[in-house]
């Protein structure tokens, strides 16, 4: 784990239909953060595509294995310009929710992706919990119709220590959240592309709670404003500190939030409130 405090940032945008104009948001944003003093930037969740499922099919692509590397892999298009962004901003790149490639037709991974300045893919998590819900204004969601959930957790060395992966709609799991720091997470990030309904009630309690239970802090990058016709998103992005303070928030707009993440503070936090050791196993 590293010593010093270290700088991230964490990149809000308005994703579209159109890739081209996403990723080039994305690449100033990123170099925005970087000038910022950022190592670490983290992007949200569907960064590249948020659009009608039916034009999704045509952004989907495979993903290296990091726990076994082919040699014979080559990137997409949307992997390779991210790829090239990491290695010439000299930053790690959290890419926070790539549209992978799956073997079952039609259907597909929502991944986290950590990037180290190399542009090499060190972690990929597989988004564990789908979002099928129908909300009372209206919208009906069913993420599962196309997406296939990943099974395992995922914590990926980063320069301020280990970093937990999760994807929006995970965060409503707490149990993920304190897994992830029994394996050593003291920072977890939450990309997101929360709906406005549920962003108003839950987003800022739900991100709260998670860095209080964790006790870690929670760099939760999102979308916002209107993503098509029939999609509009929450924004406020958020970097949270393990006693449950915001750091720095973005209401709207594109941009970026950039704070310290100090791994001594989670060490302080953990000693004087040590809950993460008093939990114990009820019978059932």
């Amino acid at each position: 784990m590293a010593d010093e405090p270290v700088t991230v940032g964490a990149v809000q945008l308005c994703a579209t239909p159109d890739v081209d104009a996403n990723l080039a948001a994305a690449e100033r944003l990123t170099r925005e953060a970087r000038d910022r003093g950022a190592a670490v930037v983290l992007l949200p969740e569907a960064f590249a595509f948020l659009g009608p499922e039916r034009q999704k099919a045509d952004v989907l692509e495979p993903l290296p294995d990091p726990a076994a590397p082919d040699p014979a892999f080559r990137p997409g298009p949307i992997l390779d310009r991210c790829q090239q962004l990491a290695r010439d901003a000299g930053v790690h790149l959290i890419l926070g929710g790539f549209h992978e490639q799956s073997p079952e037709p039609g259907k597909s991974y929502n991944s986290c992706v950590h990037l180290d300045p190399r542009g090499e893919v060190v972690a990929r998590y597989r988004k564990i919990h789908l979002f099928d819900v129908s909300l009372a204004d209206g919208t009906v969601l069913r993420e599962s119709a196309r997406t296939l959930p990943g099974d395992r957790a995922v914590v990926s060395d980063t320069p301020f220590g280990p970093l937990g992966l999760t994807v929006c709609y995970d965060l409503r799991f707490p149990y993920l959240y304190q897994r992830l720091a029994d394996m050593g997470a003291i920072a977890v990030t939450v990309p997101s592309a929360f709906t406005r309904p549920t962003g108003a009630a839950h987003w800022h309690v739900l991100l709260r709670a998670r860095a209080i239970e964790a006790q870690c802090y929670v760099i939760a990058p999102a979308q916002h404003g209107r993503n098509w016709e029939k999609r509009s998103s929450y924004g406020h992005s958020l970097i949270i500190d393990p006693w449950g303070e915001v750091l720095a928030e973005l209401d709207d707009g594109d941009g970026v939030v950039v704070a310290e993440v100090d791994p001594g503070r989670v060490d302080d936090v953990r000693a004087q409130l040590p809950s993460l050791t008093h939990r114990v196993t009820l019978p059932s």
